[in-house]
């Protein structure tokens, strides 16, 4: 599907920086980073099936633990070292108190969110946001078939990946193509 091209979205970090906040606002207190990143991986892959664009802009790779939307992974991580390098996603996402957690630090606000994509988060908390990482990672294993256990290593999920395992036709995957295209062009202009 998609040509056999590999399909890559120009990383956004404001914009997966609030939608991760969206996630934190909902639970409300500081969530387990595992468990964030699959809530953002689960809503990015329902956006592909509704919008044909992801909320996050992220790069997916194949873990042990499952799908991870790689680049807020690299932030998470990076947060709990005092000499990186600050980002967007420091200032305001943090190291939470409990282990493997973040919290808000500062609120980013929403402003590169569509309605469709804050309501599309909304759902996705409302009927995964109560599980705990680890039941993720195995609903993950189980249910998205674009996941392969690396191991202790990684690989690369790439968007036709997930468009095929979406089910999606070659004319949605076409267009899905095309609207990732536009979207990369367009972050090139502002860039």
């Amino acid at each position: 599907m998609c040509h056999n091209r590999v399909v890559k979205l120009a990383f956004d970090e404001v914009k997966a920086t609030q939608a991760a906040a969206a996630f934190l606002r909902l639970a409300g207190a500081p969530l387990n980073y595992m468990a964030l990143i699959k809530l953002l991986y689960r809503a990015d892959r329902e956006a592909f099936r509704r919008c044909g664009i992801s909320i996050t802009t992220d790069k997916y790779v194949s873990m042990k633990l499952g799908p991870v939307t790689s680049n807020i992974y690299d932030r998470i991580k990076a947060s709990s070292n005092p000499n990186a390098h600050p980002s967007f996603w420091s200032a305001h996402i943090q190291q939470g108190a409990a282990p493997y957690s973040v919290a808000l630090q500062v609120d980013p606000g929403s402003s590169e969110l569509s309605r469709a994509e804050q309501k599309l988060i909304e759902e996705i908390f409302a009927a995964d946001g109560h599980k705990d990482g680890f039941a993720l990672a195995d609903e993950c294993h189980r249910d998205f078939p674009e996941w392969n256990d690396p191991g202790e290593s990684s690989s690369p999920i790439d968007i036709s990946d997930i468009i095929a395992a979406l089910g999606l036709s070659e004319d949605e995957a076409l267009q899905i193509e095309s609207l990732i295209d536009k979207q990369r062009a367009a972050f090139r202009l502002v860039a």
